[in-house]
């Protein structure tokens, strides 16, 4: 018997998975991370976050809003005025990208994170990196949307399966993110009026729609991959 009725079901109950292992690297790597920054002299600030974009592609602040919908205008510009300050980015005619300095930072994080990967996750991992990464190649990029920027990852070579995994699933999460988004622009909400909306009927079709296009790049695993994708990573929480 099926474990999930169709690929809306099977988004609904992956999303969370996927965020709960996400957060817990970041949060096994916390300590490493923050000797990582006091002892290079760096202000993590956005580079965590775009460690998988910013060494392939440069990025416009348009594109940074875009990847950032629901923070604060001016704290993001303040963020990217920090970096500019530190010299981890430099400003310039195709947008933001890394300096020496910021790429040397974002490469010990990566080192940084492929201990916390081996810690948090244990066991092969090289089948649920496999499988995440087809997801996310069927992932639809919608124009102007954050998977469009974010995608592919970067994946340095010789890059762990715990560190491909990290990355893709981080990658992923921006697939759902503009779902997320497309369906509380159809419902006639703006980025502030859906972070204020309150559980009810409104709330509730936002996410059906949500699940609906979330859960179509699935479609390119079969019902046994997704289930070894949904359980694998079940127990990486």
């Amino acid at each position: 018997m099926a474990k999930f009725q169709g690929l809306a079901e099977y988004a609904a109950a992956i999303a969370p998975i996927i965020d709960a292992a996400h957060v817990n690297v970041h949060a096994t790597a916390r300590r490493a991370a923050t000797e990582l920054a006091e002892t290079s002299g760096v202000t993590p600030g956005l580079l965590p976050d775009l460690r998988f974009v910013l060494p392939l592609r440069p990025l416009t602040r348009a594109g940074l809003a875009v990847i950032h919908r629901y923070h604060d205008p001016a704290a993001l510009e303040d963020a990217v005025s920090e970096h500019l300050r530190e010299g981890t980015l430099a400003d310039g005619d195709d947008g933001l990208r890394l300096t020496a300095r910021g790429r040397a930072y974002v490469h010990g994080l990566y080192e940084v994170h492929a201990a916390a990967t081996a810690r948090a996750w244990p066991g092969d991992l090289r089948v649920l990196a496999e499988l995440a990464g087809r997801v996310l190649e069927h992932a639809e990029r919608v124009p102007g949307g954050a998977l469009e920027l974010v995608a592919p990852p970067y994946e340095p070579g010789g890059a762990s399966p715990g560190v491909l995994l990290f990355n893709r699933l981080a990658a992923l999460r921006y697939h759902r993110a503009d779902a997320h988004a497309a369906a509380w622009e159809a419902a006639g909400l703006s980025a502030a009026e859906i972070v204020g909306l309150r559980d009810g009927p409104v709330r509730a079709a936002v996410e059906a729609a949500t699940n609906l296009r979330a859960g179509r790049p699935y479609a390119a695993l079969s019902a046994a991959e997704r289930d070894a994708l949904h359980d694998g990573l079940l127990t990486l929480i």
